[in-house]
């Protein structure tokens, strides 16, 4: 999937000067950021106790286990993603087109599922020690702490990298590899010479995407008992009656993830993305792989076969093995109707307030557009388990009412995964010939039915693909469905995790195997996008 963001100037009288469309979205992007200001807000009424008692209580250990947790995935990704993206876009590799769908396929793939599967197959007393029992192997290394998270979270996230490069290097115009072939490199040495130097703006938007990612991150290394900022605040949350601590706790994550940014900021902020010459790009001659194709196969075999088959492999088996033990699977089912009513709601409500946004940043551009753009990113810089808390710490005190409601799950995950939904959006609307709306205006139409005549249809692919991006991300969405879905209000996610918390295999199971096959739709959708875009 190949999502562009940016903005187009167009002729004044095309310019939307509505100003209903500003009110929405600077309602929507103030929205965003009621988690990050009241957060703010209630760390600031902590005491100099509660600010000493985070400082004090593995502050640096947690510091340090995060972001070494982020660097390592975000490294073994690039490793994955680089050579998988190369293989599938510039070679010979055979059955390149079924490669690009299989490598991204684990996206669909919760990590928490994957952490929970890799438990029951490598864990203790799991299903390769019984294979190995009878070879006399009666342990085996421990995939519990950094290594099982490491191995989880890269496995289920190198796929954000791999679409970012993939990306990357369909834009990258092929003549400047040619040049440097006709000047003697090697295909090996124009890889990395030419290729490599001119992806790092992708590779650098990917990786970023990558660690925000493993920072927020809460079922995989909660499941392997590896102890991150989210682990420990969720922890800290249902031990401690100091809820100021917690919003204190959550402020030092929050202050990490800006320091990613600035980081990612700074390093990309000079970068130079050049094509040779002038009109359409040529199709790129691919390199021949030779003695390579095999080990280059056996290679996308083993990735795909460890991120896709052993996790399913192993919730087939314990599904097989609770039917044959009678096992009924209590409220699964009605827990699959609640993940796709929630996330359908959140789909349609975060697509419907990212519009105005996207109007204003590309009819508009300015200033206070721009404004409006980076306050509608800040919950997707805010982990899930924060913009809960945060949430949470309002609800009780400024709307009781709406505690524990669909209402403010359904807002949670809007302040979470609107940036998706506006890149979706702008990404079709930049696309829409201004000689088009003009010629409709010329007819005395008013910016309205201009917009629902001319525009919307338009850009209905791209509201498409944002709305089942929304709808996936929601649907794998852990922390926030915890702690804010209503009473008896069961998902898909909180079944599954209750279940392997409660070791009933069995059953989390069905419940993990219903969630995949729920995100297999807008999956679907995603890639017939990105076939779109490639045509």
């Amino acid at each position: 999937m190949t999502i562009f963001g940016g903005t187009a100037e167009f002729p004044s009288r095309l310019r939307f000067n509505v100003p209903i469309i500003w009110m929405l979205a600077l309602a929507a992007a103030g929205a965003a950021c009621i988690p990050l200001v009241y957060l703010v807000i209630r760390a600031a009424e902590a005491d100099a106790d509660a600010w000493s008692k985070v400082v004090a209580d593995s502050t640096l250990r947690l510091l340090l286990n995060t972001a070494g947790l982020a660097a390592a995935v975000t490294a073994a990704s690039a490793a994955l993603a680089l050579p998988i993206a190369y293989l599938t876009e510039r070679t010979d590799l055979p059955f390149a087109r079924v490669w690009r769908t299989i490598t991204i396929m684990p996206l669909a793939i919760p990590s928490y599922v994957g952490a929970f599967a890799f438990i029951i197959a490598l864990g203790p007393y799991g299903s390769l020690q019984d294979l190995l029992a009878p070879l006399g192997v009666e342990n085996i290394p421990s995939i519990y702490g950094f290594v099982g998270a490491w191995l989880t979270l890269t496995l289920f996230t190198f796929p954000y990298l791999l679409l970012v490069v993939r990306a990357g290097l369909r834009d990258l115009d092929p003549a400047i590899e040619e040049a440097a072939r006709s000047l003697g490199q090697s295909a090996w040495g124009t890889f990395w010479r030419v290729t490599v130097p001119q992806l790092r703006v992708p590779i650098a938007g990917g990786s970023l995407l990558v660690a925000l990612y493993v920072i927020s991150d809460f079922g995989a290394v909660s499941m392997m008992q590896f102890d991150t900022f989210t682990r420990a605040i969720y922890v800290r949350f249902g031990s401690s009656f100091d809820r100021s601590s917690v919003a204190v706790l959550s402020l030092v994550l929050v202050a990490l993830v800006a320091l990613v940014l600035a980081i990612d900021w700074s390093q990309r902020r000079s970068a130079k993305y050049h094509r040779l010459g002038t009109g359409a790009a040529k199709t790129p001659r691919l390199v021949s792989l030779r003695r390579f194709r095999w080990p280059a196969l056996l290679g996308l075999f083993v990735v795909s076969a460890v991120a896709l088959l052993v996790p399913i492999g192993v919730l087939f088996h314990w599904l097989s093995v609770g039917l044959q033990n009678g096992e009924t699977f209590p409220g699964v089912w009605s827990a699959a109707l609640n993940s796709v009513y929630a996330s359908g709601l959140a789909g349609a409500v975060t697509v419907a307030v990212s519009i105005p946004i996207a109007l204003v940043v590309v009819r508009r551009p300015g200033f206070l557009s721009r404004i409006v753009d980076r306050a509608a990113y800040v919950g997707y810089a805010l982990p899930g388990v924060i913009v809960a808390f945060a949430l949470i710490f309002f609800t009780l005190r400024v709307t009781p009412g709406l505690y524990q409601t669909i209402a403010t799950l359904v807002f949670a995950y809007a302040v979470l995964f609107l940036p998706q939904a506006i890149s979706g959006v702008r990404a079709s609307m930049v696309r829409v010939q201004p000689g088009l709306e003009e010629a409709a205006r010329s007819l005395n139409r008013t910016p309205w039915q201009t917009f629902y005549s001319i525009t919307l249809p338009l850009i209905a692919p791209g509201v498409l693909a944002a709305f089942a991006l929304v709808f996936l991300t929601t649907m794998k969405e852990l922390p926030a469905t915890l702690l804010l879905a209503p009473i008896e209000f069961d998902t898909l996610a909180t079944t599954l995790w209750g279940h392997q918390e409660d070791v009933f295999f069995a059953r989390a199971s069905a419940a993990a195997l219903l969630l995949l096959a729920c995100a297999a739709l807008p999956m679907m959708i995603l890639f017939g996008r990105d076939r779109d875009l490639r045509a």
